[in-house]
């Protein structure tokens, strides 16, 4: 089994910003095999957040060749590397090769029905509240909007120009861990007055605890604060925080039989990248699935978008 590493850079629409800062361009590093004619790929988002950069990615994946060539399969590919967006793209290569070599879908090979379209939310980047206003008013064709949170004392003034731009829309907030427990409360009333129907990560990893204190008008969500299966006592997923389509579909189970809601969501990235989550988003109470969106230009055979609906992707892409 033959690998290759290759890091591509995609212009966005428009700057895009969280609490944590801004980017102009999503930066993936893409991870092909090759085995017997049959190719497999697989795209992931290194984060810094995490000390991860595209440099380091590539180079954790291409200590794996050696490895591969020796036959190293997707079941010991879990303990043979750390969960992160380097096993992501190396564990979705392989899904897809696996596909690909059977001549069937990976959704057959995992034992799970044919996926159906499902609706994303889109997001609406932190910015100013008119500016944010503007962006929501601007997808309009969207019945779900996830609004980026996180800023300081101008949330409140940020969610409720939100509202009054989309009055009509489905609210969800991410707060990129920005929020501290000293306004937590505030931006909790300020969400529920506006209709927000989600909270996702609201305080800081490790400072959960915080939110048992208090009356919680709105359901939260963990991201930062859950990342593979281990992580749930501690206590939605990305596939490039579990490690993998591998991961996050044990994750999912492991949630469910917990009792919790499952949330997908994405980094900014191609179709290439969506794709595998598409197959988690079947059991989602909620999916954020909408990184191509963000995009200048996605890449070829990219996923179909509907307005708010977003198609499984076809096997030309992955799968």
């Amino acid at each position: 089994m033959n690998l290759t590493v290759r890091i591509e850079r995609w212009p966005l629409q428009r700057a895009f910003t969280i609490s944590r800062g801004s980017k102009t361009e999503a930066v993936v590093v893409v991870a092909e095999l090759e085995s017997g004619g049959q190719g497999g790929r697989g795209e992931a988002v290194p984060y810094l957040r995490y000390g991860e950069t595209p440099e380091g990615v590539a180079a954790a994946l291409e200590a794996m060749a050696a490895a591969l060539r020796g036959g190293l399969n997707r079941d010991r590919l879990q303990t043979a590397m750390p969960a992160g967006a380097a096993r992501n793209a190396l564990d979705c290569a392989l899904w897809d090769l696996e596909a690909k070599q059977a001549g069937r879908p990976a959704y057959d090979l995992a034992a799970l029905p044919a996926p159906k379209p499902v609706v994303t939310a889109y997001t609406v980047s932190l910015d100013t509240p008119e500016a944010m206003a503007a962006a929501a008013l601007r997808a309009k064709s969207h019945c779900l909007l996830k609004v980026k949170l996180g800023g300081g004392g101008d949330d409140a003034e940020r969610i409720a120009a939100v509202r009054r731009a989309a009055p009509a829309a489905e609210l969800i907030v991410d707060a990129n861990e920005g929020w501290s427990e000293a306004d937590l409360e505030r931006n909790l009333a300020a969400c529920a007055q506006a209709g927000v129907t989600l909270i996702e990560q609201p305080l800081a990893q490790g400072r959960d605890a915080a939110l048992g204190k208090i009356r919680r008008p709105i359901p939260v969500c963990a991201d930062e604060s859950v990342h593979d299966r281990a992580s749930l006592d501690a206590i939605s997923g990305k596939l490039d925080k579990a490690g993998g389509l591998t991961e996050a579909l044990a994750l999912a189970a492991a949630a469910e039989r917990r009792g919790f809601d499952i949330m997908v969501g994405c980094m900014v990235a191609t179709s290439l990248a969506m794709a595998p989550a598409m197959l988690v988003a079947q059991r989602a109470r909620v999916v954020d699935l909408d990184g191509p969106l963000l995009l200048a230009e996605d890449r070829s055979h990219g996923l179909r978008y509907e307005g708010s609906v977003v198609y499984p992707a076809e096997p030309i892409l992955w799968g």
